[in-house]
């Protein structure tokens, strides 16, 4: 088969062009960045490409696209967030029209302001978001799923090379302490990038009809245990503690407000969508992926994340 996946250049594009290509598919790869190692797109022929400034003219012919490019920042300006995922849709689903198309998107399209308890696909997009990051994906979904898209829905991804949710849980550590939001008893789910890729594969090569489809690793776990199992790989010496969310969400505002007057383009280290995301349940009901796809996830494990 000929494939094409975008944002080649980043983690998850990255993953999903080497096992396309360990399985003998012929990988054409495209991202932002003007070179990346053989390596790391496992050898496929790259090209750079901003998918913001329009269509690809020259795009070859294919079997199907896997659509990994876009923004996981959830703190930015709107017109760059909306940029980098509604545009940036558009323009590779014209670069491919008629061609099956991989749609990556994300459980931040269910609603923020309440537990997604198994949450099923029918449950969103909602009407309102949280910020930026969450209503571009909702847009960028929506306009997937009337060109016939497969979409996929993974939540907090993590795995070598992640840059995301390992240092975000890093960086937060202070002393013998990792600060959070929340009990720790609420469940979440997690998305490995090995169980992640799989679902891309099974998506862009098996015979599976346009919809959505939740992707997380086999069951949900619990924050506490989450966070205790990565510094614990990690070799880290500290242990979670808990602030009640009605006492943070004032905080996360104010901290939100002082950095947009500052014009900061980094994030505070709280925000409310990250307490969102601690202090509610996020768990993803996963049946449509395994009958449909015949996606078969492992559990949820940071083992070897110290090499990370």
């Amino acid at each position: 088969m000929r494939i094409a996946v975008t944002g080649a250049s980043g983690f998850v594009g990255g993953a999903v062009c080497r096992a396309l290509a360990s399985e003998g598919a012929t990988v054409f790869a495209f991202g932002r960045r003007p070179a990346v190692a053989a390596e790391h797109v496992g050898g496929a022929a790259y090209r750079s490409w901003d998918l913001t400034r329009g269509p690809l003219q020259d795009a070859p012919a294919v079997d199907a696209v896997v659509h990994c490019a876009g923004s996981v920042t959830d703190w930015g300006p709107a017109a760059s967030l909306f940029a980098a995922n509604l545009t940036g849709t558009h323009n590779a689903l014209a670069s491919f029209s008629g061609t099956r198309f991989v749609h990556l998107s994300t459980a931040s399209v269910y609603d923020p302001f309440r537990p997604s308890v198994m949450a099923r696909e029918d449950e969103a997009p909602v009407r309102r978001y949280m910020n930026a990051y969450g209503a571009s994906k909702a847009a960028a979904e929506r306009l997937a799923m009337e060109r016939g898209a497969v979409i996929l829905r993974p939540h907090a991804v993590y795995g070598p090379g992640d840059t995301t949710l390992l240092p975000r849980v890093l960086s937060a550590v202070r002393g013998p302490l990792l600060p959070a939001v929340g009990t720790g008893r609420r469940r979440i789910s997690l998305t490995s990038i090995g169980n992640l890729v799989q679902a891309c594969v099974l998506a862009a090569t098996g015979p599976v009809a346009p919809g959505v489809f939740n992707v997380a690793d086999a069951e949900p776990v619990a924050i506490d245990d989450a966070f205790r199992a990565i510094l614990r790989e990690r070799g880290v010496r500290a242990r979670p503690v808990y602030v009640p969310a009605r006492a943070a969400r004032p905080l996360a505002a104010v901290a939100e407000g002082v950095f947009l007057l500052a014009r900061r383009p980094e994030p505070p280290r709280l925000t409310r969508y990250a307490i969102s995301h601690l202090a509610l349940e996020r768990t993803l009901d996963i049946t449509a992926a395994r009958e449909s796809l015949g996606y078969d996830p492992d559990p949820t494990s940071f083992a070897g994340a110290a090499d990370w």
